[in-house]
């Protein structure tokens, strides 16, 4: 099983390099190499059925090419959703219950090596929640209990948690370490409501999450609406912190901009420390870039450096993505070190695929969806501040995101003005480059549109 797992490492090294950072993070990267039984097909399965639809629709031949070249051209490959991959292990595996229970605890105290605090580049814009991370780590449940960390998407909230938790396996191997998204505590309470022995199934998922000592959930904001999920949490939290064990939680949004979040639940994130991670500034990109080209020993020319770093400045894995694509290219052409030539071409590459498909609905409904605002809201005519703050971002991103004409622009917001439309494209433009809150919130909602367009 080591040795396929080394094998699976080196088909997703090559399939990082061909897709845009975000799509290797959201639907490559969370694959799971189940089995490879007869030497013919290998077994994946992904964390939702969704995600297996999305894999095969848009990464597919990547993803075959990846294993032909390092399984052999005969290998195939299945995709198994979570229903299909315990119908494959009764099926296939029936003694495997126990075995699969205990890879799922391996796993949740299995953290990335790659991220780690060593290798993560400090500056202004984090500076603060590193520290706190790094005093948690070195203390838990001592102080800032819970650790809050927010911000938008690809700003490093997942390479902390890492950071903390492989610097506690390390520091302290005895502490019993959890690490689970929200959507899969979710999962894990919903699958235990199931069943005959339903209070059997309660009372091993509260032992699951309930015997940590150090418990970490990120993208906590997908509890929204969630209710029953919330009471859950709500007492999962309140056993673990009078046992004073360390919750450490990461969200693309505090916990008040959280819709429907329980009063309770808010007061419980704010009895901690909360922080949010700002966007870097262009000198921490280039740090960043420098010190990823470092740990990949990529050769880039500094002007390939700056080049990116001026072009993406909302998202860190999608700069990075892109410094492994210019490489990438770079190696192909069979030159010694990437050069401005290949980054320009690389960066037009990634407007082209992420506008494949675009349209003003796609981004209105993103919209929609991180302010948790109706369309009819959006393209009406109310003013409050509620609402005017996401049409307006909803404007922004269709001026710069779409080549229509302002006069179709102002169509599809209602009938406006074109001028209407271009004064919320300049004020949003404006605030981008100078309100960090607002550049926070237009690359949260580029990330949505980005997933499922």
């Amino acid at each position: 099983m080591k040795e396929l797992q080394t094998l699976w490492k080196q088909v997703l090294n090559k399939i990082e390099i061909a897709v845009s950072a975000v799509s290797f993070e959201l639907w490559i990267e969370p694959l799971e190499v189940l089995d490879f039984p007869s030497s013919q097909k290998l077994i994946l399965v992904a964390n939702t059925e969704y995600a297996k639809k999305q894999v095969l629709k848009r990464h597919s031949e990547q993803l075959k090419s990846a294993i032909s070249e390092v399984f052999g051209e005969d290998v195939s490959f299945e995709i198994l959703d979570p229903i299909g991959k315990k119908e494959y292990l009764k099926k296939n595996k029936p003694d495997s219950k126990q075995t699969v229970l205990e890879k799922e605890e391996q796993q949740s105290t299995s953290f990335d090596p790659k991220f780690t605090f060593d290798n993560f580049v400090v500056g202004k814009c984090n500076q603060i929640v590193y520290a706190a991370a790094h005093s948690v780590a070195e203390n838990p449940g001592k102080r800032f209990n819970p650790l809050f960390i927010y911000g938008a998407s690809g700003l490093g909230k997942t390479h902390l948690l890492h950071a903390i938790g492989n610097y506690i396996a390390s520091e302290r191997p005895n502490l019993k370490l959890k690490y689970v998204t929200c959507e899969q505590f979710t999962n894990d309470y919903i699958n235990s409501l199931h069943g005959s022995a339903k209070e059997l199934n309660i009372n091993k998922f509260r032992e699951k999450y309930r015997f940590a000592d150090v418990l970490m959930v990120d993208d906590i904001q997908f509890i929204s609406n969630k209710n029953e999920t919330q009471e859950e949490f709500f007492h999962t939290f309140n056993d673990l912190f009078q046992n004073n064990k360390q919750i450490i939680i990461a969200s693309d949004r505090p916990p008040k901009e959280i819709a429907t979040l329980s009063d309770r639940l808010k007061s419980r994130f704010a009895s901690g420390f909360i922080q949010d991670m700002q966007v870097p500034d262009f000198e921490t990109r280039v740090a960043i870039l420098r010190k990823k080209a470092q740990l990949e020993k990529f050769i880039i020319d500094d002007e390939v450096i700056n080049f990116i770093a001026e072009k993406v400045d909302t998202n860190i894995r999608e700069m990075e993505g892109l410094l492994s694509k210019v490489y990438f290219l770079a190696t192909l052409l069979g030159k010694p070190s990437a050069t401005i030539e290949e980054a320009r071409e690389a960066f037009k590459e990634d407007l082209d695929e992420k506008r494949e498909g675009l349209n003003p609905d796609i981004i209105i409904d993103a919209v929609c969806k991180y302010f948790s605002v109706s369309k009819a809201e959006i393209v009406g005519k109310k003013k409050n501040k509620e609402i005017v703050e996401p049409r307006m971002i909803a404007i922004y991103l269709t001026c710069e995101m779409l080549d229509l004409p302002l006069v179709v622009i102002g169509k599809v917001f209602g009938g406006r003005d074109h001028t209407t439309i271009i004064h919320a494209r300049d004020k949003i433009g404006e605030q981008v480059k100078e309100n960090g809150k607002i550049k926070s919130f237009v690359s949260a909602v580029k990330e949505i549109i980005n997933e499922e367009n």
